[in-house]
């Protein structure tokens, strides 16, 4: 799909646990159906476990090897300790994506599809450039949802995923995509 362009970005933000991941693995097999090749690159507050314990590459990684690699023919995984890593940087890494999701990043200045849910939150974190609410509360019950931002149906993914592809032909047609 991608015909030497620059791929999409969105952000899918929330608070801990209002279920961002699960929103991208429900979209991914509608995006993917479509022809859209998208790249999931993840933010986490904490200093995650890189490898998989006790495989020769966490081995080597834990002995002091700065970074490591594993690879296949069908794919590979790249762990290297980096101070300051933007989202930026590993975007370079999907130069033929369609689409680049970024789960986390609420206050990035990237557009964001936020999900609120009941349950966990009832108010929207993100301060700036919105383009959706994903949820399974009505809209008069999330706190800074104004009349005017799109209100998409958490249970519902494949709605999303054709809000997702509505917003990416907007997008590229921008003089700068």
């Amino acid at each position: 799909m991608n015909e030497e362009r620059k791929p999409c970005v969105l952000v899918v933000s929330g608070v801990k646990n209002s279920g961002k991941t699960t929103l991208i693995t429900r979209v991914l097999p509608f995006l993917t159906e479509r022809g859209v090749r998208t790249a999931v690159i993840k933010h986490d507050g904490h200093d995650f476990q890189a490898d998989v314990p006790g495989t020769d590459s966490c081995r080597h990684f834990q002995a002091g090897a700065y970074g490591t690699a594993v690879f296949s023919d069908k794919k590979y995984m790249v762990v290297k300790r980096q101070e300051g890593t933007v989202p930026e940087a590993l975007m370079g890494q999907f130069p033929e994506a369609d689409l680049i999701l970024l789960e986390g990043l609420k206050d990035s200045a990237y557009p964001k599809i936020e999900v609120v849910r009941r349950g966990n939150s009832d108010r929207m974190v993100c301060r700036k450039a919105v383009a959706a609410v994903v949820s399974d509360l009505p809209r008069d019950e999330i706190e800074g949802a104004g009349e005017s931002l799109r209100l998409l149906d958490l249970n519902d993914p494949k709605g999303v995923a054709d809000f997702i592809l509505k917003y990416m032909k907007t997008e590229t047609k921008r003089p700068d995509a």
